[in-house]
């Protein structure tokens, strides 16, 4: 039997679940509110992990793609105090491919391949318990009906209000995003303060961060504690009164690390929010959910690297599972797991985010060093 299954959302968990279902000959539609793949900025890099996103990707046929794309380079990271003072610089092994980086478009590029993905579908609610179905409503006025709709459509998920209650509530940490171009021509002296992967500075309740993508481009964090209101009279959309007031913000912090400020190009205002931890639900037939849309947490390269797993499993699961009633066991059995596995890594990455936007800066570093290889 042949299951009318709809993923809603186009990110690296609809798009692994809908591929790993795809390469075991199920059909599965992506709904995806946006009309077209590069509608809006893909975002930055990921991190890969070899016992998370590499292990989905591998279950998709896509694991050698995914590795003449990446970076492993991309791995090296280096922490400056906020005098500009190197304190670590870890730079992996020509052969380590435990984490390497690969930007967000080339892995929905490498993803998408043959997938049946309907652009410009805003899912505006998902109704279960019809006789025929779930149906799903859309922005348009039009609805459609399947036999499993998974919501992988992110922090503020549309189809969550089928199963859960549940809101993201704001951790107090806010980011601040800019970016650089061409950066090895026209900001040598920056590429070098930036290496091959990262760079991050700690302050007392703040910090800032770069990131290397592909391409000379280069993402830049401002990550600081404050209220959501905190720019209550400033205007967003003006980059340079945005820079002035993150200038102020680090004031005293060294020069160059100044600069990955005073050159960014516009600014972009990302209040972290997270849900519940752990966020569980009691089971409806039909529905179910992937990654943020089940267990948004703290952005410390966890996230996407368990939601495209989650993805890969369901998939693999949905497969095996012939008639309507094998279907509902094996979502539901999909569920406590991801429950179980998805509420470490949320309590993980909290108290990551604790100790990385810190009144100690002493605790980031201590947190970075935790994590190496003994």
């Amino acid at each position: 039997m042949r299951h009318r299954i709809a993923v809603v959302g186009s990110g690296p968990a609809g798009l692994t679940f809908a591929r790993v279902l795809h390469r075991h000959g199920h059909s599965v539609t992506v709904l995806e509110r946006d009309p077209a793949p590069d509608a809006r900025p893909p975002g930055g890099t990921l991190d890969l992990h070899d016992t998370l996103g590499q292990v989905a990707l591998d279950k998709a046929g896509l694991l050698a793609e995914f590795r003449a794309l990446s970076r492993p380079e991309g791995q090296a990271m280096r922490i400056l105090d906020p005098d500009g003072t190197v304190l670590r610089d870890w730079r992996p092994r020509p052969d380590d491919r435990a984490n390497p980086e690969i930007d967000r478009g080339q892995l929905r590029d490498l993803l998408l391949g043959p997938l049946d993905v309907r652009w410009g579908r805003a899912v505006t609610e998902v109704a279960p318990g019809a006789p025929d179905g779930v149906r799903v409503r859309f922005a348009d006025g039009r609805q459609e009906t399947y036999d499993l709709v998974v919501g992988a459509d992110g922090a503020w998920s549309r189809v969550r209000a089928a199963l859960s209650p549940a809101t993201p509530h704001y951790t107090g940490v806010t980011l601040v995003e800019t970016a650089l171009d061409d950066v090895d021509t026209r900001h040598p002296d920056l590429a070098r303060l930036i290496g091959d992967g990262a760079v991050a500075v700690y302050g007392v309740n703040r910090s800032l961060v770069a990131q290397r993508n592909s391409g000379g481009h280069v993402k830049v964090y401002a990550q600081f504690r404050a209220p959501l209101d905190w720019h209550a009279g400033l205007d967003l959309a003006d980059a340079e009164a945005v820079r002035s007031s993150m200038l102020a913000l680090f004031d005293g912090w060294a020069a160059p690390v100044l600069d990955l400020l005073r050159r960014g190009a516009a600014f972009a205002h990302r209040p972290l929010h997270v849900l519940p931890v752990p966020h569980t639900w009691t089971h409806v037939p039909g529905v179910t959910l992937l990654g943020d849309a089940a267990h948004l947490m703290p952005p410390l390269g966890v996230g996407a690297n368990l939601a495209m797993l989650e993805g890969a499993e369901l998939a693999e699961s949905v497969a095996a599972a012939p008639g309507p009633g094998e279907l509902d066991d094996a979502v539901r059995a999909f569920e406590e797991r991801m429950w179980e596995r998805a509420g470490r890594c949320a309590a993980m990455t909290a108290a990551g985010l604790e100790r990385l936007v810190s009144p100690d800066p002493a605790d980031a570093l201590a947190f970075f060093d935790e994590l190496q290889p003994s």
